[in-house]
């Protein structure tokens, strides 16, 4: 009879569940999980920091909706993940992250990075546990993979003590689950749908805004759904792309005045928070219909008036294959309205964009970020400022290919969101957009892309400062401004060193071609621009 140890059924598991690639950075209280995955064809990608770790599972779920797992080791290990597992519970992304801990016989007694791991998390996940059980590991991981997937999603956690790990058992003894999760979104119930269906077809005003709750794994009717309506529609977080980019309907600077003219706000899986100024800026006198996988979202800080708890993007499907009773057979005044106001901001904007001072000014770079990366690359953000600025010109048309750290706010995601799209999507061209503040969280994963064969093309927008904070300190100190200042530091010399692509930009009219010789070279890359430093608080970029 053939025997297996604790870190093969792991593996085995998140194989059945569709698993293919798991970040780590390495430790004894793992090897099993590890030798595991190189059994079960599991690919290691191994990293710098174990923060790095969980932020690429997180953005491997959002970016191919099969899970994405992160295996750290015991206590610094475990600790050095929750930032990122933070940015996935404020997300609602699911993901999984494994710890190693210590030997259960050593429990209590001091061991090797013994810690209560599971006590960290349960503020910060959907659910948190310890696996004690070799022959049942399997099943600890249904039952994870069920937590993470349950309404919205989010990140869950299962440490597993090193002995469990080693421990031996026939291969027999182990039931693997099947069929232990909802495999495919929940719609509306006739009525509900009715009530929709009503309030749209007798509407002026219909403005379409779609968020957070939306993923990649569903099929994704929005497009079909704002023709229909003939609507102003409106984006953001892991909805980015879900229309085409240059789609006559879709909008990015005049939403606040949709907002506060549409008799009709249709809102799917979008949180009423910061970002949005708590939903305070719609009209009064408007409908809202808010459509949520997670209950509590719904209503949050806005009164719903059709209050639907159903996975949004079924919802839209349903939505489709009911539009004749809604369909508008010309395009309303107001649409025409919003989308003349988006046409003038756009052109104020590029009008903005033709300067050519040097240092590069913020519109500038953006407008030829942007234009490098096109509508079919994956494109990180990773900033304050200058991310604000770029994503307005992103041409991104795909849905979830603008990874953004969502509410949390976390900097230092952009590298680890960008090895994971690059692992996800070989075949892509995945870029990252930094400020100068959030390079250096975690610039040193070029080390990993450079190790991994990963040419990922990074561009810093810097300025040399922290410009949220220093205009922010200016306005409440201004005599006494301190920790505002990074200087312009050469970034690309660094990653030279490390063995990728280094260039530095100071005149718009290079940054086009220093990114195309970027590309060029095959490596992981970084192109510094010098840009100008501005003084202004950043709008949120997933406004």
């Amino acid at each position: 009879m053939a025997q297996v140890h604790g870190g093969q059924i792991i593996a085995r598991a998140l194989k059945n569940e569709g698993v293919d690639a798991l970040f780590t950075l390495t430790g004894g209280h793992i090897l099993p999980i590890l030798d595991g995955c190189v059994q079960e064809g599991i690919r290691i990608v191994d990293v710098r920091h174990e923060q790095t770790a969980a932020h690429a599972a997180e953005a491997y779920t959002r970016l191919t909706g099969r899970l994405g797992v992160a295996a750290v080791t015991a206590g610094p290990g475990v600790t050095g993940t929750v930032t990122g597992v933070a940015t996935a519970f404020y997300g609602s992304t699911p993901m999984l992250v494994l710890g190693g801990r210590h030997l259960i016989r050593q429990e209590l007694k001091g061991g090797l990075q013994e810690m209560d791991h599971t006590r960290i998390f349960h503020s910060i996940t959907k659910w948190s546990a310890t696996a004690w059980q070799v022959d049942r590991l399997a099943d600890y991981i249904a039952t994870a993979v069920r937590h993470a997937f349950d309404g919205r999603g989010g990140p869950v956690f299962l440490d597993v003590p090193m002995d469990v790990q080693f421990d031996m058992v026939e291969e027999t003894a182990v039931r693997f689950p099947t069929a232990y999760r909802q495999s495919s979104g929940f719609g509306a119930d006739r009525d509900t749908l009715d009530q929709i269906v009503e309030a749209l077809a007798g509407s002026e005003r219909v403005m379409v805004f779609a968020g957070a709750g939306s993923r990649v794994d569903e099929p994704n009717r929005l497009t079909e759904l704002a023709e229909a309506l003939d609507a102003p529609t409106y984006v953001n977080s892991r909805a980015r792309g879900s229309l085409p980019h240059g789609h006559p309907l879709l909008g990015s600077h005049q939403r606040s005045r949709a907002m506060s003219e549409a008799d009709v706000v249709l809102a799917l899986g979008v949180d009423w928070d910061f970002r949005t100024s708590y939903g305070e800026k719609i009209n009064p006198d408007a409908t809202v219909i808010q459509v949520d996988a997670d209950g509590t979202k719904v209503g949050w800080n806005r009164p719903a008036h059709i209050a639907v708890v159903a996975d949004p993007m079924t919802v839209v499907a349903q939505l489709v294959d009911d539009a004749d009773r809604f369909r508008r057979t010309e395009t309303p005044v107001w649409t025409k309205e919003i989308m003349d106001g988006e046409a003038e901001k756009a052109e104020a904007a590029a009008a903005e964009a033709d300067d050519n001072s040097s240092p590069v000014m913020p519109q500038r770079f953006a407008k030829e970020v942007a234009a490098f990366f096109g509508p079919d690359s994956v494109v990180s953000v990773d900033g304050g400022d200058i991310v604000s600025t770029t994503a307005r010109w992103l041409q991104t048309s795909t849905a979830g290919h603008v990874l953004d750290p969502g509410p949390f706010g976390t900097l230092g995601t952009g590298a680890p969101y960008a090895i994971a799209a690059q692992v996800a999507h070989p075949d892509k061209t995945v870029g990252v957009v930094f400020g100068d503040g959030g390079f250096g969280f975690n610039g040193m994963e070029y080390d990993t892309m450079v190790r991994l064969g990963l040419p990922i093309i990074g561009v810093v927008g810097n300025d040399g400062v922290w410009s949220n904070i220093k205009t922010f300190h200016r306005m409440a100190y201004p005599d006494r401004l301190v920790a505002t200042d990074l200087g312009v530091r050469p970034y690309h010399k660094m990653v030279e060193g490390l063995g990728g692509y280094g260039e530095s930009v100071d005149d718009p009219d290079e940054i086009r071609p220093a990114l195309e010789r970027a590309k060029a070279s095959g490596l992981p890359a970084l192109v510094n621009v010098h840009i100008a430093e501005t003084m202004r608080m950043s709008s949120n970029y997933s406004q």
